[in-house]
Parts: structure tokens; C-alpha cells; sequence
């Protein structure tokens, strides 16, 4: 679900938002309008904006692990975290994590890639939100909600900065709640 649809509805700080983020043709390959959100980081009323829109929605659903994907979830996931004082859990690509792990392949477009966590970094019963940059098939964020929820934790939502046209439509993954902010810019 697209925030300007659900309550948000005009809300000036998602056209900011929107405009932060910068585009970039072809990159990283021909056809590709790659979606930079480092611009929308440098933005501090932005970024802020941005934080706060997500801690509004769940600061009071009971949400004990917040954890982000790599590497974008990290920039926005660690401020929601301590806002909604819940822990903030990495999901890392392979071998990037020290210690005991468990992980979950996933399917791209051009192979296969995997999300670890640290053992012991969720615990069951555990309420969870999956924060990412950008969604674009839904791969990555399925990934890590089998991920949380191998160890037993509940998933009550994803939240993405950033949804492409064809997640529009989806406003599940694996079952559980998609809540994204803007649409691309072209």
C-alpha cells in the first residue's frame, strides 16, 4: 500500500521525499533508472521526514526488531529502530557477518543471492518490521521474512522508501503487509 493512499493522501512531505531522490539513467546498465536515495540523504529535512512518516505508523504496533536489509535498510532502518525503541537486527549478504549464522537464498533476475542473520539476534515470538529502499520484484523482502520467521518471529510489515509500478498491485509479500512511500520518478 502506497501511503499517499492510506492517510497520507497530499501530505507535502512525500513530494519532498520524492523529489530527493535522485535518478539516474542507465546505471548500473543500459535501460536501468536507478533510483539514488544518497541525494534524499543528504536532505536533512527529507531524511527526517522519511524517518518520521515510518516511526508515525509503527511506533505503536508493538514492534521489538526492526531489521534492514543490505545495504539500504541500514540507513533507515537503526533511526526508526531507536525511535520506536526496538532493536535494530542486520540482514547481510554472505560472509559478511561474523559468528554463528543462518541464511536464505533468494532468486534474482540474473541468479541467486542469500540474507544471513546472527543466530540469536531474534528471538520467537518477536514482533518484526522489514525496512527496505526500494521494491522492486519482492525477492529480497520474501527472503527476509522466511529469514525472521524460520527463528519465529512475527512479521507485521514491510516498508519500503520507495516502490516501483509493478509493486503496486502487491500489497503482500508471503502473506504480510507492504507499506511503501513513494513511487519512482522517471
Amino acid at each position: 500500500m502506497f501511503a499517499g493512499e492510506n492517510g497520507l493522501q497530499g501530505d507535502p512531505r512525500l513530494k519532498a521525499i520524492s523529489e530527493a531522490i535522485r535518478v539516474v539513467p542507465h546505471f548500473p546498465k543500459q535501460g536501468i533508472m536507478f533510483q539514488d536515495i544518497t541525494t534524499l540523504l543528504l536532505d536533512h529535512k527529507a531524511f527526517k521526514d522519511t524517518v518520521d512518516i515510518f516511526v508515525d505508523r509503527y511506533r505503536d504496533m508493538g514492534i521489538s526488531v526492526v531489521a534492514g536489509v543490505e545495504a539500504r535498510g541500514f540507513m533507515f532502518g537503526p533511526s526508526i529502530a531507536l525511535a520506536i525503541g526496538a532493536k535494530f537486527v542486520p540482514l547481510r549478504k554472505p560472509k559478511k557477518l561474523p559468528g554463528e549464522v543462518i541464511s536464505e537464498a533468494y532468486v534474482l533476475e540474473y541468479g541467486t543471492d542469500r540474507l544471513e542473520m546472527h543466530v540469536g539476534a531474534v528471538q520467537p515470538g518477536e514482533r518484526a518490521l522489514v525496512i527496505d529502499d526500494l521494491i522492486a520484484t519482492g525477492g529480497t523482502l520474501c527472503a527476509a521474512i522466511k529469514l525472521l520467521e524460520r527463528v519465529g518471529a512475527e512479521v507485521v510489515e514491510c516498508a519500503c522508501v520507495i516502490g516501483l509500478p509493478e509493486a503496486k498491485g502487491q500489497c503482500r509479500l508471503n502473506g504480510k503487509p507492504l507499506y511503501i512511500l513513494v513511487e519512482p520518478r522517471k
